[in-house]
């Protein structure tokens, strides 16, 4: 690891001061343990660490007057599994982050350091996808908002300014009628990161599909929403063939990854059966 100054700025203002003079000689730090990793390996080697820890307009999770999630972006993957609040409005999102990597990395990392570091092999970005969820960019100019499907831009890359941070993380409140649920396929049993991811958020009718969202991430360098399948679902009659559809339709949709971690036909087949097993729990069909 190459030395470095570290810095604790006090305010959003001076933070983004920092990161727009120092450019990518500088590297925001929240929960680190993605960053601490690059530092070690010399994938990085900024010359300061900007610490985030004093930025308390960076904390905490609340409800506002519309009914949408606002998590600040140094909520730990912990905290948002844990919130009563959002256990009850998102437990989709809850269940997911209870899920993330491991004990250590659910109570040291942080969601907006999840969401810069935009690792495809990763849970949020999926799940938040399926609920719409938006980004809020703050600097010393001032905020602005991005959808996460515009936010998380390429393979490891993001739409955020140099002398921008991840303030919060919106999320709208769902329809009455919506149910999700977030899974997620791991190689080996010993491994964290998942190497398929489906969030599926429907709306139903009895048995009729009003609305569907079907997003697939970690098989792809981004998550994305798979228009295809969900049109396959909306206005029909759910059944056993029905999602058999629509699962072979999102498996042809995507534009999987080939590595050492899995081969691109071999990830086809995973988001296959992993869509098919998340639609028919949902509609309470059998799992096959």
């Amino acid at each position: 690891m190459n030395d470095f100054d570290f810095v604790e700025p006090a305010s959003i203002a001076e933070a983004s001061r920092i990161g727009g003079d120092l450019g990518d000689e500088a590297r925001f730090i929240a929960g680190g343990t993605a960053l601490m990793l690059a530092l070690r390996q010399r994938m990085l080697t900024p010359t300061h660490l900007v610490s985030l820890a004093r930025l308390a307009p960076l904390r905490g999770i609340e409800l506002d007057a519309q009914g949408a999630l606002r998590i600040g972006a140094l909520t730990l993957h912990a905290e948002v599994a844990a919130s009563d609040v959002v256990r009850r409005h998102a437990p989709m999102l809850a269940a997911m982050a209870g899920q993330v990597a491991n004990p250590q990395v659910r109570n040291q990392g942080t969601l907006g350091g999840n969401l810069c570091y935009a690792d495809p092999a990763t849970d949020p970005p999926t799940c938040l996808l399926a609920l719409d969820a938006r980004v809020r960019l703050a600097s010393h100019r001032g905020t602005r908002e991005l959808a996460l499907v515009d936010f998380i831009v390429d393979y490891y890359t993001t739409a955020i300014e140099p002398d921008e941070l991840v303030q919060e993380i919106l999320v709208p409140p769902l329809p009455t009628d919506a149910t999700g649920h977030y899974a997620r396929h791991l190689r080996t049993a010993a491994e964290h990161r998942p190497m398929a991811s489906t969030a599926v958020l429907v709306q139903r009718r009895g048995d009729i599909c009003t609305d569907a969202r079907v997003v697939v991430g970690a098989a792809a360098p981004v998550p994305r929403r798979l228009a295809r399948a969900e049109q396959a679902l909306i206005g029909q009659r759910i059944t056993a063939d029905c999602v058999a559809e629509a699962a072979s339709l999102a498996a042809a949709e995507i534009t999987p990854l080939d590595d050492l971690r899995g081969s691109a036909d071999y990830r086809r087949q995973v988001v296959r059966v992993q869509t098919e097993r998340t639609l028919s729990g949902l509609f309470g069909l059998p799992v096959r």
